[in-house]
Order: structure tokens, then C-alpha cells, then sequence
């Protein structure tokens, strides 16, 4: 194989799509079986990735499998394997160790290994190395090259995709930069070589702090703002008009997917092993993670406002998903919300067109069903956590009883019974 991509996930399959396309032959790892074997039956499960594409994929040459000797001969290996959170709220590297393992067990001189998978600075050299070096007696940057590149995927983003995002690459050595940049010039319009794997490491972790600090900015904002009757959303959109020195960031019901709630803690992490706090990044996350609450709190708030308590309304939530316009549910805010209404007593249901069944703590939350006009008509509160593009702000505001929307959908037609975040 040219290209060995270890896990199948929403890095790794646009990854092999675009390597595809550029004539690699190319082999996929996953320790999903239902991954698999959907994937060989030409099937998708991602929104960025089509059915059609994966058929494609296949047609070209793409091998899916769970066996690791698929390994064997291979090139370069791309390690794009999960990177949560521990329990403790520290980094939880054991896929990134478990694809070590598969790899040293398969590993030959001349390889080019890359971990794409986010993590703190200093993984590279300092967990990825030594796993592969004591595994092999091969000596990276030596024997075989080593290399990081952040991967840079926006679900469900229609203009900016792996081809067309400048991909950073961050090498062990020179030559280990040189190898990697000349793998992904194959399929992307722009490789950047970073000075090191480390410099590499920190641009992904900055890129996402700086999401993050500035959402907990506007979402802080967008609470005391509520208390003085100024209208943020107004705000923003007049300080947007500056050619410069300005970038429109807006408040939500809190923060969601892998990226924003995760990756910050890596570079908390790796800054507290120095012995201090990252107070920025701590204090982001502690705002993000309060708007949950705050959005119950509004709620039951507009109820009350209503001459309705919140114990026994029924409230319809809709979108579940963490962004607008893709299935993904990963770290939505929508969970804790739905889980705070529910121990307040709210009877929920929810409506999203991306999502068929969704369940909160193990217990089904009923969908609301295809008619959305009656859906709002029968709920005494109506919450908007996604702002999809099926949702219509006039249908909205026409037929909800009462409608609280978290994502300014609705901002235009703002009135008695319509309230924005």
C-alpha cells in the first residue's frame, strides 16, 4: 500500500477519499466492525463523505479492514484515531498508543509515520517516538520518518475541505518534513512545513483555543447583556462592519463536536505540568459550560413570564446536533440541556432532520415527527440549539406557542412571544 490510514473516522475517510482521487492505493485500519463493514458495502457514515464517494473509493483500490497486516508493506502510515478526554480531564492517549503498537509490529525501514490526531505539544517526540523506537530498534529520523500534521476538518463545511486547507506538516527532522509535505502535495493545493513537530502540535491546539476564548467571550457577553436590554446580536453584527481588527464571533446554548470543549485541555494540560494554571483557556471553559444551565434558566424564565411553570410544560428542542446542517452529535450541548429540563420536570421532545432516535442517559426522547408547523403548535415552549437550514424563521415564529432561540435564527422577527440567547 502507498497510504495506510489508521481509523476511519470524520479525519480519517476524507483523508483516504482525496488520496484516492490523487491514484494511491490505499488501505484503511478501524477496530470498528460496523465501520467496516458499512464501508465495504458502500456505505457512508459521515456527513462529509457520500455513498457515492465511498463506492468511488472502493472502485480504486480502498481496503477496509480490522487486520492489522494490512500494515505490512505500507509506505506511510496516518494515524487520525480519537483524542478525548480522561475522566480526570486530562488526555486520554490510548488509541494513539494502540496505533503505535499496530504499527511497531508492522514497521519497515523507509516508512513515513504521521499522527494527525490532536493532542498537546510534544506527543510526537515524546509518547509516539519512544513507542515505535523501543518497539523496533529502528531509529526515527534515521530508519523511518516521523512527522505530526493537525488535521483541520470542519463538518459539514461545503467550501473548505482536506484538498483545499492549507496542511501543516511538522517533521522530527528536515527530512522527515520533506516526506511528509511531498505525501500530502499530492492531494492538497498548499502543504505548510512548520518548524518542528512541536510547532506543528501547538498551531492546532492555538487555532481552537482562540475559537474557544472568543465563544466564552460572546456567550459571557450575551448574559449580561440580557440583564441591560441590549441586544447583542445587533452589536455584533454593527462591529462586524470594521474592515479590520475584528472577527464576529456569536454566543449559542454552549459549545460542541471534538474540537472546541476538547482540545483547549490538551494545552492546559501540558501548561500546568509547568506548575501554573492556563487561566485563559480554564476560565473559556468554565463559561462554556455554564451556558447549558443559563439556557434552562431563560427557559423556565419564559415560562414563568407566560404564567407557566416549567415542571410538566412540554418543550420542544430543535436540533440536537453540536452545528448546523450535519448529523454529528458529538459534545452537544443539547444533551446537558435536555438533561436539566428533564430532572426540572419539562416533558421533552425533539425535532432534528438529521437525527431519527436520540436518546439522553440511556432514556429514548420521543421525535416530534415530520409535520414541524404542529410540533410547535403543541409545545408550550419551543428551544433552538441548532440552527439548521430547514428551519425556516417565519415558520418558527408563526407557529410556536413560544419560542427561545439559542442560535439567532429568528433574530429578524424578534417579538412577545420570540427571544434570542
Amino acid at each position: 500500500m502507498d497510504l495506510v490510514v489508521i481509523g476511519l473516522g470524520y479525519v480519517g475517510l476524507p483523508l483516504v477519499r482525496e488520496a484516492c482521487r490523487a491514484g494511491l492505493r490505499v488501505g484503511g485500519l478501524d477496530r470498528d466492525p460496523k465501520v467496516v463493514e458499512g464501508l465495504l458495502a458502500g456505505r457512508s457514515h459521515i456527513d462529509d463523505v457520500t455513498p457515492g464517494e465511498v463506492r468511488e473509493m472502493l472502485a480504486s483500490g480502498f481496503t477496509p479492514t480490522l487486520e492489522e497486516n494490512v500494515l505490512d508493506g505500507a509506505r506511510t502510515v496516518v494515524i487520525c484515531v480519537p483524542t478525548p478526554l480522561s475522566e480526570e480531564g486530562g488526555p486520554d492517549l490510548t488509541a494513539v498508543r494502540g496505533a503505535a503498537g499496530s504499527i511497531a509490529r508492522h514497521l519497515a525501514p523507509g516508512t513515513l509515520v504521521v499522527l494527525e490526531s490532536t493532542t498537546y505539544p510534544g506527543t510526537t517526540e515524546e509518547v509516539l517516538r519512544p513507542l515505535l523506537e523501543e518497539a523496533t530498534g529502528l531509529v526515527a529520523g534515521t530508519d523511518f520518518h516521523l512527522a505530526f500534521s493537525p488535521e483541520r476538518i470542519d463538518p459539514g463545511n461545503p467550501v473548505f475541505g482536506v484538498a483545499n486547507t492549507p496542511k501543516i506538516v511538522g517533521g522530527l527532522t528536515p527530512a522527515c518534513a520533506q516526506a511528509a509535505a511531498a505525501l500530502y502535495g499530492k492531494f492538497v493545493e498548499r502543504v505548510v512545513q512548520a518548524k518542528g513537530t512541536r510547532e506543528a502540535e501547538m498551531a492546532k491546539l492555538l487555532e481552537n483555543t482562540y475559537r474557544h476564548v472568543n465563544i466564552a467571550l460572546v456567550n459571557e457577553m450575551a448574559v449580561f447583556c440580557h440583564e441591560l436590554g441590549i441586544d447583542l446580536w445587533d452589536a455584533i453584527d454593527c462591529a462586524a462592519t470594521k474592515p479590520f481588527g475584528f472577527q464576529a464571533f456569536r454566543p449559542g446554548p454552549g459549545v460542541g463536536g471534538h474540537c472546541i470543549p476538547i482540545d483547549p485541555n490538551y494545552l492546559s494540560y501540558k501548561v500546568r505540568s509547568l506548575g501554573y494554571p492556563f487561566r485563559f483557556v480554564e476560565l473559556a471553559q468554565e463559561i462554556n459550560d455554564r451556558m447549558p444551565r443559563y439556557v434552562v434558566e431563560r427557559a423556565q424564565q419564559l415560562l414563568n413570564g407566560q404564567g407557566r411553570a416549567l415542571k410538566g410544560a412540554e418543550v420542544l428542542l430543535l436540533g440536537v446536533t453540536y452545528k448546523a446542517d450535519i448529523a454529528d452529535q458529538r459534545e452537544s450541548p443539547a444533551r446537558p440541556i435536555a438533561r436539566r429540563l428533564a430532572r426540572l420536570g419539562a416533558r421533552l421532545s425533539f425535532h432534528d432532520p438529521f437525527v431519527k432516535e436520540w436518546r439522553v442517559d440511556g432514556a429514548e426522547v420521543p421525535a416530534a415527527g415530520d409535520d414541524l408547523p404542529a410540533a410547535l403548535a403543541a409545545a408550550d415552549l419551543a428551544v433552538v440549539l441548532a440552527d439548521h437550514s430547514a428551519y425556516d424563521a417565519g415558520t418558527l415564529a408563526r407557529h410556536a406557542r413560544l419560542l427561545f432561540d439559542t442560535r439567532g435564527r429568528t433574530r429578524e422577527l424578534r417579538g412577545e412571544t420570540v427571544d434570542l440567547l
